[in-house]
């Protein structure tokens, strides 16, 4: 039986990925792939005790997911950016890391979506919000229906605060007032790495008063 897993983290260079690769390279049973664009971003995964690997979500990146078991998709346009490389980025980009997942045998894609991404249409959004809640649908729907095992997380607004520890978690949440920080976002996604529990499955999640672990293990 494999000792480590080798989990791929697409997006690593963003706030949330980075924190995700530190997390990971800290513990013995994974290997931190880190999935950048260029090879300046490559001493940061370094930095962090991740392997850093080249990739484009723009481009071909299928060369990233060699020996790849676990995939986190984490990436994103960014909030400056316009419907354009959103389109290309939350939407494109991730059906095709979806999509490469599948034809190299991933065991589980833990895909970083958003709080109400599940029924956009209920949600009360401008132009440009209504572009990157379609992609992060569509994205997650294609994930869905992709035959992988998949968990999909889905965090309200993000705080660059300290970690808590403690949130609250559910398929879809009664109360969706508050926000999460992303060292709490990270430390979900790599839970669910090893959480069977919360495969094939979609979770909402924010900031509350719940340990992570527990949280998780009753959503």
């Amino acid at each position: 039986m494999k000792e480590r897993q080798n989990v791929l983290v697409i997006g690593a260079n963003g706030t949330t990925g980075r924190m995700v690769v530190d997390l990971l390279a800290k513990k013995s049973s994974y290997y931190a792939m880190g999935m950048v664009r260029n090879e300046e971003q490559k001493a940061t995964i370094e930095q962090l005790g991740g392997l850093p690997v080249l990739g484009n979500l723009e481009e071909d990146f299928s060369s990233a997911y060699k020996d790849v078991d676990v995939v986190i998709f984490a990436a994103g346009s960014g909030g400056n950016t316009g419907p354009d490389k959103t389109k290309s980025v939350d939407k494109e980009g991730a059906i095709k890391a979806i999509d490469y997942a599948k034809a190299h045998g991933v065991k589980k894609f833990i895909m970083l979506s958003a709080l109400g991404a599940e029924d956009p249409s209920q949600l009360d959004l401008d132009e440009s919000m209504e572009v990157y809640y379609d992609a992060k649908h569509a994205a997650d729907v294609h994930l869905e229906k992709s035959g992988l095992t998949y968990t999909i997380i889905r965090p309200g607004a993000l705080t660059d605060e300290d970690a808590k520890g403690t949130i609250r978690a559910e398929e879809i949440l009664e109360n969706r007032d508050g926000d999460i920080t992303r060292a709490d976002v990270a430390a979900v996604l790599v839970q669910a790495v090893n959480m069977d529990g919360l495969n094939n499955k979609a979770i909402e999640i924010l900031n509350d008063e719940t340990d992570i672990i527990t949280a998780l293990n009753r959503a």
